[in-house]
């Protein structure tokens, strides 16, 4: 596969540290003399990997106007998963949690969308091919080292993804500010899939008519929706909340 470039402090020393046989190498700002550049440095060392100091112009032509904090590399890149994938995890996974996401475009939202996955322990974050944000170096970088940690499932087709899961023994509770159920009045203690829209059109219809019932998350003040990173992280840790209070 061809490398990929990702960039940011936290993006680039989370491959270090997990996984530094996919780093290439790394460069870093001639500029920068702190201590997380230095740890940087060290870290690139102590796993043998090739660490070279730049220019701002060289980081400016290979990332453009990218926010990068002086740091980025080129990495191996993960093997996707497939739907086959996903559903072969199953297997493994005790009342495993999974993030889907329908029609959600901003990488920002799916960067912050994975790294609270990644908190809550879910198995996988499920997007669609079409008209939805991809992995992107952007997405790295906001998801902070979740992105080489949780799998991201690009399917083409989410309902028929749903409707395997669902055959595989999950329950799909998609969100929804109109639905008559909070969040915290259901048992969301086994095998689950947490299924969120766009902030703008939330689900789609059949992505709606396929889930197993909708929940809404208890709201006070006069804003009609929540930021779908939020609304997932609402969800994602009232699962955990129910979870361990067993």
């Amino acid at each position: 596969m061809k490398p990929q470039t990702i960039y940011g402090m936290h993006a680039v020393r989370a491959v270090l540290e997990r996984q530094p046989e996919r780093v290439l190498n790394v460069l870093l700002a001639e500029r920068r003399e702190d201590p997380q550049a230095r740890a940087i440095e060290e870290l690139a060392q102590r796993q043998r990997r090739p660490l070279k100091r730049v220019n701002a112009d060289a980081l400016r032509q290979l990332l453009g106007d990218a926010i990068h904090q002086g740091v980025a590399a080129e990495i191996v890149p993960l093997a996707p998963w497939s739907e086959d994938d996903l559903v072969a995890a199953l297997g493994t996974a005790q009342a495993p949690i999974i993030l889907a996401l329908d029609g959600v475009q901003d990488p920002h939202n799916l960067g912050a969308c994975l790294r609270t996955a990644d908190a809550c322990g879910a198995l996988a974050v499920v997007v669609p091919k079409d008209r939805a944000a991809q992995m992107t170096p952007t997405v790295r970088k906001v998801a902070t080292g979740a992105a080489e940690t949780t799998p991201v499932v690009s399917v083409t087709n989410l309902v028929r993804t749903l409707k395997l899961l669902k055959d595989a023994g999950l329950w799909v509770v998609g969100a929804d500010a109109g639905a008559t159920q909070e969040a915290r009045q259901v048992d969301l203690k086994g095998g689950i899939v947490l299924v969120l829209g766009s902030e703008g059109s939330g689900l789609r219809h059949l992505t709606r008519q396929t889930c197993d019932l909708m929940v809404r998350l208890p709201q006070r003040g006069s804003v009609e929706s929540l930021n779908v990173s939020v609304a997932a992280g609402m969800l994602l840790y009232e699962t955990l909340r129910q979870r361990d209070a067993q």
